[in-house]
């Protein structure tokens, strides 16, 4: 693929990218490996040489082509940053720049080694994401795929809804939460849920005082003792060497059969095989997953079950969040690659 560099506002050719300029080569170049939503050309800095990829994932040669000179990169959640991925950038590179709140993708020692700064977005997908694990949840819990399938059969037109005791769902007020990561969007899920009468415990490494006293007032349990009780289990923690499967055909068997398990987070923090065998044996009530172990290949078993609700990794896909995401990513890259020191530097 031809290299495609943009000098904002000035664009340079590529078959992925707008019309063809001069290539400034002076200038430190941010490379962006996918289409972001808003303008990165109004965020970087002029003196910034700034390439644009378009949409859609683009063939791993194609990528490390790409970025190849590159002095910042932002790059995507599921495109690892390794070895292959530093070299094909070259030793000028400055920084990493990930269009997500994880770094399972980056391999964040071997950055520290060779001095390659990595940054994130936090905050940003936190509002999004709890919006979505809380959509999930109602969605989960009133059976709203299957009512709406429902529907739109003709079967209510033809019979009604079995009014009274048809398509009765879970009751959320008075129920238990289990938040599993007590991070930024474990706690704004906990505070969604508390609005809706729920009671909220929390699974953590270390305890968080800021869960603990009001609005939230929730307790601090173990991963176990959470399971057992929850009502509800809602995912929020980093993916790990020592996450990957925390959940899984053990601890599962702790669920109330009346429980339903929401992930936003990673798919890989469930072992997604042991989960689609809970849900299709009905000894959970449901799961509503954003996230999955292989994305974008879903468990063939989840594609067949009416008790699980599945959406295409969309937690923080809400315009105003995926700006801002966009926003981040652009203005650390820019600052990074200008030898400044960017916001939301994780290493």
């Amino acid at each position: 693929m031809a290299v495609a560099e943009q000098l904002c506002p000035q664009v340079a050719a590529s078959p992925r990218v707008s019309t063809p300029v001069k290539k400034l080569v002076s200038q430190p170049i941010v490379s962006v490996t996918r289409e972001l939503p808003g303008d990165p050309r109004a965020l970087v800095d002029e003196r910034v040489t700034l390439r644009l990829a378009g949409p859609g994932d683009m063939p791993r040669g194609e990528l490390l082509t790409f970025i190849a000179g590159s002095h910042a990169v932002v790059c995507m959640f599921n495109q690892a940053v390794d070895a292959e991925f530093l070299d094909a950038a070259g030793p000028q590179l400055r920084a990493v720049c990930t269009f997500a709140v994880g770094t399972d993708n980056i391999d964040l020692e071997l950055c520290r080694r060779r001095g390659v700064m990595v940054c994130n977005t936090p905050d940003a997908v936190t509002e999004g994401t709890a919006n979505m694990a809380m959509a999930l949840v109602l969605t989960v819990a009133r059976r709203l795929v299957q009512a709406d399938a429902f529907v739109r059969s003709g079967a209510f037109s033809a019979g009604g809804n079995d009014f009274p005791r048809g398509w009765m769902g879970m009751h959320l007020c008075g129920q238990t939460l289990h938040v599993v990561g007590a991070g930024r969007i474990g706690k704004a899920v906990a505070g969604r849920a508390r609005a809706f009468g729920m009671n909220v415990v929390y699974t953590a490494r270390s305890r968080h005082l800021d869960f603990e006293i009001a609005p939230l007032v929730a307790r601090r349990v173990t991963l176990e003792e959470g399971l057992a009780m929850a009502d509800v289990v809602s995912i929020h923690t980093p993916l790990t060497d020592q996450t990957r499967h925390l959940l899984h055909a053990g601890n599962l068997k702790l669920l109330k059969p009346t429980a339903i398990v929401i992930n936003t987070s990673r798919g890989p923090v469930i072992d997604e095989a042991a989960l689609a065998a809970h849900l299709k044996a009905g000894r959970i009530w449901g799961a509503g997953l954003d996230v999955f172990e292989h994305e974008p290949a879903v468990h063939p078993d989840l594609l067949t079950l009416d008790n699980v609700v599945l959406s295409p990794h969309i937690g923080s896909s809400e315009r105003h969040y995926r700006e801002l995401m966009t926003e981040l990513v652009c203005t650390s890259a820019s600052t990074a690659a200008l030898g400044g020191e960017p916001a939301n530097r994780v290493v």
